[in-house]
C-alpha cells in the first residue's frame, strides 16, 4: 500500500483505541435520547464502511503487485452506506463509481452476496466477477438492483430520469415491470460531473417531468469531496447551484457525521416515496487516497488539506459513534475492522488466481445476442399462439413478456393492403404495433400532438393516448435516456430522433451507455430500444447541414448496434416489426434510418408511375443482414441503401436501354452488414459498384469494400460517394452529393471492357421497368 493508505489504516486503530469504553447499551436501543438510530443500525452501517475501505485497501495492494487493474477507491465517502440504509434493496440504483459503501451494506441485506468477494473478482478481471463477467470493474447486482455503470461523467442520469418515469407508467399500463410501483429510483454521482451538461439536462428534466404532474421518484445524490481530480469545486457551490430550483427538493447531509447521514437519507428518501417527486441530495464527503491507486495527490495538494481530510473519515466517525453510544467497545469495534481486513485479504488472495477472459467468444458473447427464430416467432406472432412467449423472452427475471392487447382494448384497423409510402407504412405499422403490444412506447419531441415534422405518427397519440404516445423535451439526452429506463423496467421504446444530425448531441447515450449495458453486465440487463432517425439528404427546398445530414460513421463501429435503413414502405414494416422483435427478445439496440427525401415518395421511373409506392404488409419478416435485391442482371452489381436505391434502379433502367444489365443489392442493414447477400451477388456478376450517399471517408462503402476484399473477391469492384462535407442550403447541395449521374458514368467506366457480343441478356429490367426479388 501507499504511505497515506498505511497511515489512514493505522489512524483508525490508534484513535479508536485511544477511547474509553462506555457502559454498554444494548444494540436494540437508540445511541442516544430522542434518536431513531439504534446501535443496530450504526453497527451494519460501520460494518459496510469497514468492508468497503478494506476493499479499497485490497484493490491498491493487488494494483502494486500487478494482480489488480482497477484502484478507483471509495475511501471517504463511506458516508453513502447511509442511503443504503435509508432505501429498500428492491429500489433500484444507478450508482457512482465511489459508492463502494453503499454496495456493501445492500449486497450484505440481499442473501447469497459476498460484497467483498464481488468486488474484488471484478478488481482482478475474473471471469467468476457474478456482474460483468470480467469484462469491468463496476458496482452491480441483479439481485441487489444495483445496476452497474461505468460513466465519470453523469451518462448514467438521463437513464435514472427515464427509469423513474417509466416505473410509475408500467404500472398505470399494467406493464409487468422488475420493481414494486412504489420504488424509489437513487442516482448518485460526484461534485464535478454535477455541472456536466448531462447532468443538469437530466435534472431539468425530471423537474420539467414532475412540475407536469408526471410521477418522478428520483433521488439524486451528489456526493461532494469538493474537488474533481485535480479541480477544486468551490465549497458552496452544488448548494447554490441546486438548493433554489423550484420543483426541486434539497437536502444536505454531512457524510462524515452518520447521524446526520442516516437522518438525511431516511428523511429525503421518504419524502421522495410519498411524493413521486424528484429531490436533491448533497452528502458532504473527504476523498481520501486521491482519486485513483496511480494518482499522486501531493502534485496538486497541499498536506495540510489531506491531512483535514484524514481526520474527516467517516469509517472512523462511525466508530467513535459506537464507542461514544456504548454499542460496542473499543476493541470490539477494533476487532471488527481488523476481520474485515483479514476477510478482505484472505479473498484477494483467492480471486487473483481465479481465471480470466481468455477468448474472442467469451469476452463478446453478451454483446450482440441474436436469436433469428425467436426475432422471427415474435414477429409473426408463433410465439405467442404456441404460449411460449414467456421463455422467449424471459432473461434471468429482468425481462418481461410484451403484454399483449385484447381486441376489446384498441379496435384493430384492417389488413393495409393499399400501396402506401415510406411515412404511411411506418405509421401503420407502429400503429399495429401499438394495438399488439401494451409495452411498446412511441415518444419523442413533436411526435405526439403534431404527429412529427414529416406527418409520420399522425394520428397515434389521439388513438392510443398520451400515456402511449407523448411529446417530450427538446433534448436528445433525455430522449434516449427515458428509452433507457423505459427499456429497463419492462417496455420495448420506440424514441424519435428529429434529425440524424442531432443524434449526435447525445451520442454517449448510445455508445457510452445503451450499447455498453449488456456487455457490462453479462447480459443480465439490457437495453431494448428501437430509435426512429429522420435522416440523409437530398430534400429539396429545405435544409442545411442540421435538416440534410449524411454521416453515419460514428454509428456504424458502435459493437452490438443494429443500423436499419430501409428505403421502401414494405421493407419499412418488415423491417420496423423485426427490429421491435429483436429489441423485446434478445434485447437489442436498434437505430432505424429513415431517410427524409423517400418519405412521400411515390413515383419511380416518370411522375405518376406510383412506382416506389408498395404495401405494407403486416406480417412480413425481414431477417436481420439480409439484403433485398431487384433484378437479375448479369453484368454489373449495383450495390446501395436508402436514397441510392430508386438512384441505382434509373440509373440500371437507362443501362438496360444500352443493353447493359445490372441487377441492384438494396443493403437494408448497414450493421451487420449482409455479407453473404452481397458476396453472392458480387460473383455473379463479376463487378460490383458501390453508391453511396454518405461521405468518401467514413462512409458505407468503406466497409463494403472491405468485406469484399477480405473475403476475396477476385472481380473488378469501384465506389462513388458524396464529397467529405457538410450539405449546405438550396441548390449548392447538388455539388456535393452523390447524383444519379455520377453513379452512371461509374458503371459505365467499371464496363468499359465489356462489348455488346459478350453481354447477357438478364431480362431484369427489360420486359419490366421494375422487379423485385426478395432474399
Amino acid at each position: 500500500m501507499t504511505d497515506q493508505a498505511t497511515d489512514l489504516d493505522e489512524q483508525f486503530r490508534i484513535a479508536i483505541s485511544a477511547l474509553s469504553p462506555r457502559p454498554e447499551r444494548p444494540t436494540s436501543q437508540p445511541i442516544e435520547p430522542g434518536s431513531t438510530i439504534t446501535g443496530a443500525t450504526c453497527l451494519e452501517l460501520f460494518a459496510a464502511q469497514a468492508t468497503s475501505r478494506h476493499l479499497d485497501l485490497a484493490a491498491r495492494r493487488l494494483g502494486s503487485s500487478r494482480r489488480g487493474y482497477y484502484s478507483i477507491g471509495s475511501s471517504g465517502h463511506e458516508g453513502n452506506a447511509a442511503l443504503a440504509a435509508a432505501l429498500r434493496t428492491s429500489d433500484p440504483a444507478l450508482l457512482h463509481y465511489r459508492s463502494g459503501a453503499f454496495f456493501a451494506h445492500r449486497a450484505r441485506s440481499v442473501p447469497g452476496l459476498d460484497p467483498i468477494r464481488d468486488v474484488l473478482l471484478g478488481v482482478v478481471a475474473a471471469a467468476a466477477d457474478p456482474i460483468s463477467g470480467g469484462r469491468h470493474k463496476v458496482f452491480g447486482s441483479a439481485a441487489a438492483n444495483i445496476i452497474p455503470q461505468t460513466s465519470t461523467i453523469a451518462s448514467h442520469l438521463p437513464r435514472a430520469v427515464g427509469l423513474a418515469f417509466a416505473i410509475d407508467r408500467a404500472a398505470r399500463l399494467g406493464v409487468p415491470a422488475p420493481w414494486p410501483s412504489d420504488s424509489v429510483v437513487l442516482c448518485s454521482f460526484g461534485d464535478a460531473s454535477a455541472n456536466h451538461s448531462t447532468a443538469t439536462g437530466a435534472i431539468n428534466t425530471a423537474v420539467h417531468t414532475a412540475h407536469q404532474g408526471i410521477p418522478m421518484p428520483i433521488l439524486f445524490v451528489c456526493e461532494d469531496n469538493g474537488i474533481g481530480i485535480s479541480v477544486p469545486t468551490p465549497p458552496d457551490w452544488i448548494e447554490q447551484a441546486y438548493s433554489h430550483r423550484p420543483g426541486l427538493a434539497y437536502f444536505s447531509a454531512d457524510g462524515c457525521d452518520p447521524r446526520d447521514a442516516l437522518t438525511t437519507a431516511a428523511t429525503a428518501a421518504e419524502w421522495v416515496r410519498d411524493r413521486r417527486e424528484p429531490a436533491f441530495l448533497r452528502l458532504q464527503t473527504v476523498r481520501l487516497l486521491g482519486h485513483a491507486g496511480s494518482d499522486v495527490e501531493a502534485a496538486y495538494r497541499r498536506p495540510a488539506d489531506i491531512a483535514a481530510d484524514m481526520l474527516r473519515d467517516p469509517v472512523l466517525a462511525t466508530a467513535r459513534l459506537l464507542v461514544t453510544s456504548g454499542a460496542a467497545t473499543p476493541a470490539e469495534v477494533v476487532e471488527r475492522y481488523d476481520d474485515l481486513g483479514r476477510q478482505a485479504a484472505a479473498t484477494a488472495e483467492k480471486v487473483w488466481r481465479a481465471p480470466k477472459l481468455s477468448s474472442t467468444t467469451a469476452v463478446t458473447a453478451p454483446i450482440a445476442p441474436l436469436r433469428p427464430a425467436l426475432v422471427r416467432a415474435d414477429v409473426l406472432r408463433i410465439a405467442a399462439l404456441s404460449g411460449n412467449r414467456q421463455s422467449a423472452t424471459a432473461d434471468n427475471g429482468r425481462v418481461r413478456p410484451p403484454v399483449t392487447a385484447t381486441t376489446h382494448d384498441v379496435p384493430h384497423p384492417a389488413t393495409p393492403g393499399d400501396p402506401t409510402t415510406l411515412a404511411q407504412s411506418i405509421n401503420l405499422t407502429l400503429t399495429d404495433l401499438l394495438i399488439r403490444d401494451r409495452d411498446v412506447l412511441v415518444f419523442g419531441e413533436d411526435v405526439g400532438r403534431k404527429g412529427g415534422v414529416y406527418g409520420v405518427t399522425k394520428g397515434l397519440q389521439k388513438r392510443f393516448g398520451a400515456r402511449r404516445v407523448f411529446d417530450t423535451l427538446l433534448d436528445e439526452q433525455s430522449v434516449l435516456g427515458t428509452a433507457l429506463g423505459a427499456g429497463l423496467a419492462g417496455f420495448v421504446p420506440i424514441p424519435e430522433i428529429q434529425y440524424l444530425a442531432y443524434l449526435h448531441n447525445a451520442a454517449d447515450q448510445v455508445r457510452g451507455e445503451a450499447a455498453t449495458l449488456s456487455f457490462f453486465s453479462d447480459g443480465r440487463y439490457r437495453n431494448p430500444m428501437v430509435v426512429r432517425i429522420a435522416g440523409y439528404a437530398y430534400q429539396k427546398g429545405f435544409g442545411g447541414h442540421f435538416h440534410n445530414d449524411n454521416s453515419i460513421a460514428a454509428l456504424r463501429d458502435i459493437p452490438g448496434l443494429i443500423l436499419a435503413s430501409p428505403s421502401r414502405a414494405d421493407d419499412a414494416a418488415a423491417m420496423l416489426r423485426t427490429c421491435v422483435s429483436a429489441a423485446r427478445v434478445d434485447g437489442r439496440v436498434c437505430l432505424f434510418l429513415e431517410p427524409i427525401a423517400l418519405y412521400h415518395t411515390r413515383d419511380l421511373y416518370r411522375p405518376g408511375d406510383g412506382g416506389w409506392l408498395a404495401p405494407a404488409r403486416p406480417a412480413e419478416h425481414v431477417e436481420i443482414g439480409r439484403a433485398r435485391v431487384y433484378g437479375d442482371g448479369a453484368d454489373l452489381t449495383l450495390v446501395s441503401f436508402a436514397n441510392g436505391v430508386p438512384m441505382c434502379l434509373r440509373v440500371a433502367h437507362r443501362l438496360a436501354e444500352r443493353g447493359i444489365y445490372a441487377r441492384v443489392l438494396d443493403l437494408r442493414w448497414l450493421a451487420p452488414l449482409p455479407v453473404d447477400d452481397l458476396l453472392r451477388h458480387a460473383r455473379a456478376t463479376g463487378r460490383v459498384l458501390v453508391a453511396d450517399e454518405t461521405r468518401r471517408s467514413g462512409g458505407v462503402s468503406e466497409a463494403v469494400c472491405t468485406a469484399l476484399i477480405d473475403a476475396g473477391f477476385a472481380g473488378r469492384v469501384a465506389r462513388v460517394a458524396s464529397e467529405d462535407s457538410f450539405v449546405p442550403l438550396g441548390p449548392a447541395a447538388d455539388t456535393v452529393l452523390l447524383a444519379e449521374s455520377v453513379i452512371e458514368t461509374a458503371a459505365g467506366e467499371l464496363l468499359a471492357d465489356v462489348t455488346r457480343a459478350h453481354r447477357r441478356h438478364a431480362g431484369a429490367l427489360v420486359s419490366r421497368e421494375f422487379d423485385s426479388t426478395e432474399e
